[in-house]
């Protein structure tokens, strides 16, 4: 039996359609899907295959949507669908395999399909639902596949870059790049599950006017540690654009600076030396020990990625010239005056001849300079060279995290990949996703900002508070594009709002459920293998139905949310998916019938037990996708 039953049932729609109209396109076919009923009372699924194919047809979705339902209910389920009853095997038609015995499962004698009910529903959705046995012998099938349930192939093994939190490297991780980081993350292990063979990469702005205000900010520091009569402010007179970086987080860069070369980097009177004489070398020591910092940080985060590409290594390669001179030839380059923008200047516009690329032919709004007038590149230009590089390495589908604050960029940057594409004869599309701000909060009110970082909340504040699988978890319970409030109070409180706790409980209860079931029938009767294979007929109230759904829709979560790249919503399957967990649990304090462990019903327990570890399966695969460490137990 296929793991993906919402995917087969899609395949079983398509043939029963192909019955009715045999001659449908594949265009047309391909926008058919079977979906989740967001309300039990219009029953288990529903397919939007009639109104899909109407048009095509030219008949009334309704009519096709009825007579789809006769079809329907008369298919058996394609390949191999059974659940254990006693010592026998019952098919997910109902029929007892061994041809002696006529018991049947909630079927009756005379019906062979494995949809229960078909029910049209204007404007011509069809509505169906499934006998259990099909949603039993699913069971059987997750206990096979463990914490690989739900693992895809929609992916392909298309080699997909996701470029995340790329912060540039002048200080340490912030709250606002926390966000990015697990939206990033937790969207590429989604996209690994969902069958990309993905690359985690991160991007390192090295080359542009924010390092060299660090190397001057860093030497500051370095000035000040060697014993300068200096004052800050006749320090900042003297440093081109003014001295931007003052938080205490330099201190140690100056620090290893006098270690290695005492005082050699300054005047004899301590003062500021010649910048050939240190730039460089404070540079370079600056970004190393900021670089390690920032890995640091997201290690605590649990962020690690795959590659980190430095832009001055890039441009120090030629490859931005190079990829200029690339779309000179493809006809993309002209030198030209750009229009003043209405309203504010932006930082690349100078009412001066300029290399301009035509941006405008693959959907901007204005062409933009890759080389200002004094021949240096823009910031633009690197930027174009560096997605050029990904592609070079066989990225296939390219996503960039970005923060809600570059929304201005994403157009040109689309046209720019675009443009590339043009100019080699095809490539892929950039796909970009936006995180919306965080604020942070404790018991409602703003956290004070960081000493350390000197102007504002440090990544590794928010870890020490409330630890890094709640930053996790929090972090991906709105989508990117919404804005958020970290509550600092409300991500540690042990309630049903707070998800992290409502999550890890279920799993925590699945474990004590599971350890009190070992101890009652021994470690091997209670192994997933084992389980596999026990009577799950008794498996019969609404609550345990109810949960087996939601179990099995998994691997189709899993699909749709890797293909909108939507990591959010695990996080949401994860609540519903613990909700409909506890509730079974409190129904079993109400009724004893329920209770998962009953020591004079082993044969039902034991198909309980099943259904428990198949939950803590689940769990843990969508905690493995975001990246949190599900509890045994909770403290």
């Amino acid at each position: 039996m296929p793991e993906n039953l919402f995917a087969e049932l899609r395949a079983t729609v398509l043939e029963a359609l192909a019955r009715i109209l045999p001659d449908l396109p594949p265009e047309t076919l391909a926008k058919v899907e079977v979906t989740p009923t967001r309300d039990a009372a219009h029953g288990e699924m529903a397919t939007n295959a009639a109104l899909v194919v109407s048009r095509h047809a030219r008949r009334r979705p309704v009519e096709i949507a009825d007579e789809l339902a006769k079809v329907l209910k008369g298919f058996r389920v394609p390949g191999e669908l059974s659940v254990r009853q006693g010592d026998q095997t019952i098919n997910a038609t109902g029929d007892v395999e061994d041809s002696s015995i006529t018991a049947k499962l909630n079927v009756k004698q005379d019906d062979n399909g494995l949809i229960a009910d078909a029910v049209v529903a204007d404007p011509g959705f069809l509505n169906l639902t499934l006998k259990p046995a099909v949603w039993l012998a699913q069971l059987p099938v997750l206990l096979a596949a463990g914490e690989t349930y739900g693992d895809g192939q929609v992916g392909q093994g298309v080699r997909a870059n996701v470029e995340y939190v790329s912060a540039n490297p002048t200080g340490p991780m912030h709250v606002g790049h926390c966000r990015g980081a697990v939206i990033g993350d937790a969207l590429a292990n989604l996209m690994a599950k969902a069958g990309y063979d993905v690359t985690k990469e991160y991007y390192v702005n090295d080359a542009g006017a924010q390092v060299i205000a660090l190397a001057w900010a860093a030497y500051w520091r370095y000035l000040q540690a060697i014993g300068t009569t200096l004052t800050e402010e006749e320090y900042a007179a003297g440093v081109p654009g003014g001295l931007q970086y003052r938080g205490d987080y330099l201190l140690p860069v100056a620090e290893s600076l006098v270690a290695r070369h005492g005082r050699e980097l300054a005047a004899p009177d301590a003062g500021v030396a010649n910048p050939q004489v240190w730039f460089a070398v404070v540079r370079d020591a600056t970004l190393e020990q900021m670089l390690a910092s920032i890995r640091e940080d997201l290690a605590l985060l649990g962020v690690e990625h795959d590659v980190f590409s430095s832009e001055r290594v890039l441009v120090a390669a030629g490859a931005a010239d190079a990829t200029i001179e690339r779309l000179r030839e493809a006809g993309l380059i002209y030198e030209g005056t750009l229009e003043p923008p209405k309203g504010k200047l932006p930082d690349d516009w100078e009412p001066r001849e300029q290399t301009l690329f035509r941006a405008t032919k693959f959907g901007d709004s204005v062409d933009r300079p890759l080389r200002k007038s004094d021949g240096s590149n823009t910031y633009f230009a690197n930027d174009i060279a560096y997605h050029a590089d990904k592609i070079a390495r066989g990225a296939q589908v390219m996503i960039d995290i970005w923060g809600a604050d570059h929304g201005g960029y994403v157009s040109r940057m689309q046209s720019a990949v675009r443009a590339l594409g043009a100019a080699t004869g095809g490539g892929p599309e950039l796909e970009i996703v936006l995180c919306q701000i965080v604020h942070v909060l404790k018991d409602g009110e703003p956290v004070r900002m960081s000493k350390r970082a000197g102007t504002f909340i440090t990544l590794r504040d928010l870890i020490d508070e409330v630890g890094r699988d709640a930053v996790r978890f929090t972090m991906l319970t709105r989508k990117s594009d919404a804005q958020m409030e970290f509550d600092i109070a409300a991500a540690v409180a042990q309630t049903r709002e707070n998800p992290v706790f409502y999550v890890q409980y279920a799993h925590a209860r699945c474990r004590s459920v599971l350890r009190a079931a070992a101890e009652q029938f021994g470690p091997a009767a209670t192994s997933p293998q084992a389980l596999a294979q026990v009577d799950l007929s008794s498996l019969v109230h609404d609550s345990e139905l109810l949960l087996i759904r939601r179990l099995c829709a998994w691997p189709r979560v899993v699909e749709a949310a890797a293909l909108a790249r939507e990591p959010h919503r695990i996080a949401f399957f994860l609540y519903d998916l613990a909700a409909d967990f506890h509730m079974l649990w409190n129904r079993g304090r109400e009724d004893a019938a329920l209770r998962f462990l009953q020591a004079e019903q082993p044969a039902e327990t034991l198909a309980r037990v099943a259904l428990v570890t198949a939950t803590a399966m689940v769990i843990r695969s969508g905690m493995a996708v975001m990246g949190v460490t599900p509890v045994e137990e909770m403290r």
